[in-house]
């Protein structure tokens, strides 16, 4: 059985006490950290920059999973890779063809992995699958980029299947973000997602470690019931 990987997303969580709230979610079980940056023109909102990873990298050994909504992404990946970024996902809405093997050389290049992401209305791009060998994750957002607490959006889930058909048999992971909880991750996990991102459901719902809990619940419970 597969282990599904799950993600707090820091969005959400008390800015006051990150060191605390990851602490909780890592000590909880958390796979990795979700980073969510906003810039205020790719999505309507700002959020972290490089100084606070590198203040997160200092608080946790988890892996840091950066998502860029930001609209030049080339011009600030050094600066998030020397902040202790591991996985650094950028929009294929502000990436041309040509630059997804440069991005994904200077990424590799640090031992880290390179991520594309996609809005929901936006579809799979017709280049996807001859630069599969310069990528290591995929992301589709369940919610409009920018803000935490969004309702997820089902409609996106058929998404998830075309991206596994054009990267068969590449493993890749497969990650969703957006209004996920504990009440709609099993047709997620069943839909193929291998990375689920949580935010208010983990940071907002009263004790971190229990919310935690209750998703690798509800995850692994599905995972043995699709394995049946």
């Amino acid at each position: 059985m597969n282990r599904v990987k799950i993600a707090p997303s820091i969005l959400a969580a008390d800015h006051a006490d990150l060191k605390g709230e990851i602490g909780k979610a890592e000590s909880a079980g958390a796979d990795m950290i979700h980073v969510d940056v906003a810039d205020g023109h790719f999505a309507p909102n700002i959020s972290m920059g490089p100084d606070t990873v590198r203040s997160i990298r200092a608080t946790t050994r988890l892996p840091l999973d950066v998502h860029l909504m930001i609209s030049e992404p080339e011009k600030f990946v050094g600066s998030f890779l020397s902040a202790g970024s591991d996985i650094i996902t950028v929009h294929t809405e502000v990436v041309e063809e040509k630059q997804v093997s440069k991005l994904s050389k200077t990424i590799r290049e640090q031992d880290k992995k390179l991520g594309l992401a996609l809005k929901p209305s936006t579809p799979i791009p017709p280049w996807f699958k001859s630069n599969l060998a310069s990528i290591d994750l995929v992301l589709i957002l369940a919610v409009n980029p920018g803000f935490p607490g969004q309702r997820f959006m089902p409609e996106v889930l058929p998404k998830v299947g075309q991206v596994l058909e054009l990267a068969h048999p590449a493993h890749i992971e497969l990650e969703l973000d957006g209004g996920i909880d504990q009440g709609n991750a099993p047709v997620i996990v069943r839909a193929g997602a291998t990375i689920l991102v949580a935010g208010a459901s983990i940071f907002r719902k009263g004790d971190v470690k229990s919310a935690v809990h209750e998703m690798r619940t509800v995850i692994d419970r599905t995972l043995q019931e699709v394995s049946a």
